[in-house]
């Protein structure tokens, strides 16, 4: 069994000294990739999560003293009580605050293969469906069944009749539930009258991190529904069956929840950029801004693989991570698109949870490299907003630049081996003040998904060390029989970096070192710094 060694630093307990020693290159203040730009809103890790806790306990009863205090106290026992694990060799979980030594078994066993069909029929409670690393359940509050992730709700009464009783038994002592833990398995719950989410899983993600994710798919349903109508109906019938309204949509729940298994954006709460010379992101972002239409919010250009082109925007609107990452998944859990241009209407909850903004959704050519979103307030702009998209195009194609967008999706993002850090295997890189992230291609040993995986997983569990509200940290130095891990957070970015097993911690932040100067020199073409408005 091999040993696993953990150097840690709390933000709070580091001496002076030792930051100025360990402070790359003084890059604090300059972040690769920052900008005063406002196009996208700086969101940091699980502040959706303070905002969920928040809400809940302000629904009590209790006093406003003793509220603020049980919030607080909440926000800690969540990272301190929720058991978050690194799996050892034998398979048990130790605890986060032991040592502890990583093994095979690490790996988040996700069916995230886009090929496979988005939502499988399975029999209930059969040992396949229990055996599922991770059930997703929504429920109304008077205990109807409305979406499960595995199976048919239908022949799901009784399980999330007992999920409403448990929510309704703790919320009689003016309480609300948020976790229990049974075993390997941890049961969170989300309680958003009139819905209710809760999530079952056995995987080595944080209750935190799985809180998250009832929270992005709390977003999906209210941006399909909006929140006013949601509570409408259901003070018009309590016990309304709201599969009548999200019948088709169902595709989207999947969609986001197989993502969320997978990609980054939103572990960081924040979007990955498309690797684009600086001049050609300025052509497209002038072409669209010259064929603005009436009304228009945003317009968003979108690659494949949920890479952001450019946003276009209103100068008194910004968007949030958290919007975008739901239109990304409307992008990417829909093929009807590709087909013909389209018009949907989408709420976006941080933007406006009560009203929808009415998308004109297109690609641009016929290889299907990139969507455009044209997102406007007025419902009847249709045929404007598609004679703006003809503009768009024709002007780009003058330029080469939809040329230069499918180049870039073809090359793919950069490899370890073009910044000249022999042990570097992976990193993922994201700027505080812009919402961006950038990381590298995978590459050996990451190359089949089990590896790929257990990748993540292991940037999960250094996510969460490193935000724990109860010891954050400023860096955490993961050593394992694998690969050696650092993660980095200062005022301006976050860093994860993946290493070969036999790095040490001096030649690790030197490696950060000449990683930093390498993103702050590819900064234009990694990051969008600079933004077009109406």
């Amino acid at each position: 069994m091999a040993a696993m060694t953990e150097v840690t630093i709390p933000a709070q307990q580091l001496p002076v000294a030792e930051v100025i020693s360990v402070t790359p290159d003084d890059m604090e203040d300059s972040a690769p990739g920052a900008s005063e730009d406002h196009m996208l809103i700086a969101a940091e890790s699980y502040e959706d999560i303070n905002v969920a806790i928040d809400e809940q306990y302000q629904r009590g009863k209790v006093d406003e003293e003793k509220n603020e205090n049980e919030i607080d106290q909440s926000m800690r026992e969540l990272s301190t009580d929720d058991r978050s694990t690194t799996p050892s060799d034998e398979g048990r979980e130790t605890p986060k605050e032991e040592v502890s030594t990583e093994g095979k078994g690490r790996s988040n066993s996700v069916l995230s293969n886009r090929d496979r069909p988005q939502h499988i029929e399975e029999e209930c409670y059969s040992p396949e469906w229990r055996q599922r690393q991770k059930h997703v359940f929504i429920l109304s509050e008077a205990g109807k069944p409305i979406y499960t992730r595995h199976g048919n709700e239908d022949k799901l009464v009784t399980t999330m009749g007992v999920m409403q009783a448990l929510v309704s038994f703790v919320q009689d002592s003016d309480d609300n539930i948020r976790f229990m833990i049974a075993g390997s398995h941890k049961f969170v719950f989300l309680n958003r009258p009139p819905v209710i989410l809760v999530c079952v899983a056995h995987s080595a993600e944080s209750t935190q991190q799985l809180l998250l994710h009832l929270t992005y798919v709390y977003n999906q349903i209210i941006s399909v529904l909006t929140y006013s109508q949601l509570s409408k109906i259901f003070e018009r019938k309590r016990n309304y069956d709201l599969r009548r309204l999200l019948t088709g949509t169902e595709k989207f729940l999947d969609n986001l929840i197989n993502l969320m298994d997978r990609d980054a954006m939103f572990l960081l709460s924040a979007v990955r950029c498309l690797p684009l010379a600086s001049s050609v992101r300025d052509i497209i972002g002038q072409s669209i801004a010259q064929a603005k239409a009436k009304d228009l919010v945003f317009a968003i250009l979108v690659g494949r693989d949920n890479q952001l082109i450019t946003v276009v925007r209103m100068k008194e609107h910004s968007l949030h991570p958290a919007d975008l990452h739901l239109v990304f998944n409307l992008v990417d859990a829909s093929t009807s698109f590709q087909s013909a241009e389209s018009w949907t209407p989408i709420c976006l909850p941080k933007f406006n949870s009560n009203g929808y903004l009415h998308a004109h959704v297109s690609y641009l050519d016929e290889e299907c490299s990139a969507c455009l979103l044209l997102l406007s307030a007025d419902r009847d702009v249709f045929f404007e907003l598609s004679e703006a998209r003809q503009k768009i195009v024709t002007r780009m194609n003058k330029y080469g630049c939809l040329q230069a967008v499918r180049e870039s999706l073809h090359k793919g993002s950069y490899r370890v081996g073009q910044i000249g850090i022999p042990d570097l295997r992976h990193f993922m890189y994201k700027s505080k003040s812009t919402a961006q992230y950038t990381s590298s291609e995978l590459e050996a040993p990451y190359t089949d998904e089990g590896e790929r995986h257990r990748l993540f997983g292991m940037y999960q569990y250094l996510h969460h060390r490193v935000h724990n509200a109860a010891r954050p940290l400023k860096i955490l130095f993961h050593v394992g029989s694998k690969e050696t891990m650092l993660g980095w957070i200062t005022s301006g970015f976050e860093l994860y970096a993946t290493f070969g097993p036999l790095v040490t911690k001096p030649a690790a932040i030197n490696a950060i070192n000449k990683l930093l100067r390498w993103i702050k020199k590819e900064e234009d073409r990694l990051f969008i710094l600079n933004s077009y408005t109406y």
